[in-house]
């Protein structure tokens, strides 16, 4: 049985040794570079660790792994486009190394490729089911999320259910279909799919925390973003709804402002954030996203010393500063 950090170095292996056409250059290389910055390789890894609960050949299912990083990849272009974000894992987002138009057609490009190798690497019908559907599904996070940009009014569950659709879904895919391809039983694959849907949830709303509170040598990307794209995050929700009357006239206007120093107002946001205790609810959150996952492993009809993989990861994952 594979070590998750055995399957880290397995999958970043088979990626790096993609081959891609020589021409266009203008199209391939950037698909590339997007998957040349590394990563965390969370959902290929988790389909792997999940597989292998039930096969003994894990790696056979490497290249339906690999589809399912590029697929992610593919959405990162396009949301780092949507969100005119500057830097990607601690480097230049495609649309600024190169431009808008190349995020999108090798974006595009990336997908076509993932269509490819998914149908050829994965023959369980009800595994690509589910790929499928959460294509879509990851699309509907993401307009959601859009949607949000002009709203003030969001409440929580709206939140988590865009957090559901446009990140947990995907974490959920890669262990169901990992676990179909290995042979599990329904049961058991739903309930990694339920799974997933809790560290989804609870990766996500580490992220929006990481994006305030984290280091920028270490997250990767510029802190503050969120705040300064108004984004509907667990934090920003939490808050307004805790805020009195004064102090959430005083975040609409900072958040409205769009004449002020951004740091002054990544200043302000952050501030009043402690003072309202929000740190203290991400960490509620988290733990309670945290314990709803580990009731739903211990459910899964394997020997518990085979779930220790799994578990270990997605603790790696509950700890991580980037």
């Amino acid at each position: 049985m594979y070590t998750y950090q055995n399957l880290i170095e397995k999958c970043n292996a088979a990626i790096a040794a993609i081959e891609y056409p020589k021409s266009p250059q203008g199209l391939y290389e950037p698909i590339a570079y997007a998957l040349s910055l590394g990563g965390k390789r969370i959902r290929p890894v988790f389909m792997l660790l999940s597989a292998q609960l039930f096969s003994k050949d894990a790696e056979a299912f490497m290249d339906a792994a690999v589809s399912i990083e590029m697929y992610h990849n593919y959405t990162l272009l396009h949301d780092d486009l949507m969100d005119n974000a500057d830097v990607r894992r601690g480097k230049p987002t495609v649309h600024r190394r190169w431009d808008a138009n190349t995020a999108i057609l090798s974006g595009d490009a990336m997908l076509m490729e993932v269509y490819k190798r998914i149908f050829t690497a994965v023959t369980n019908q009800k595994a690509l089911e589910v790929f499928l559907n959460t294509a879509l599904e990851v699309c509907e996070g993401q307009q959601y999320d859009m949607n949000f940009e002009s709203r003030m009014d969001v409440t929580l569950s709206e939140y988590f259910e865009m957090i559901r659709l446009k990140t947990g879904v995907l974490i959920s895919c890669a262990l169901k279909m990992g676990a179909l391809m290995g042979g599990a039983s329904e049961q058991d694959a739903q309930l990694l799919y339920d799974y997933g849907i809790q560290i989804g949830k609870a990766f996500q709303v580490q992220d929006d925390y990481l994006d305030v509170f984290g280091d920028t040598r270490t997250f990767g990307k510029a802190i503050g973003g969120d705040i300064l794209e108004g984004k509907k995050t667990f934090l920003l929700i939490r808050a307004l709804n805790k805020a009195t009357a004064t102090q959430k006239l005083q975040m609409l206007d900072w958040l409205e402002n769009t004449n002020c120093d951004p740091q002054d107002k990544i200043d302000f946001i952050t501030q009043l954030y402690e003072d309202l205790g929000i740190p203290a609810d991400y960490e509620l959150c988290m733990q309670e996203c945290y314990d709803k996952a580990d009731a739903i492993l211990a459910q899964l009809q394997v020997p518990a010393d085979a779930k220790a993989e799994l578990k270990a990861f997605a603790d790696k994952l509950m700890h991580r500063i980037n």
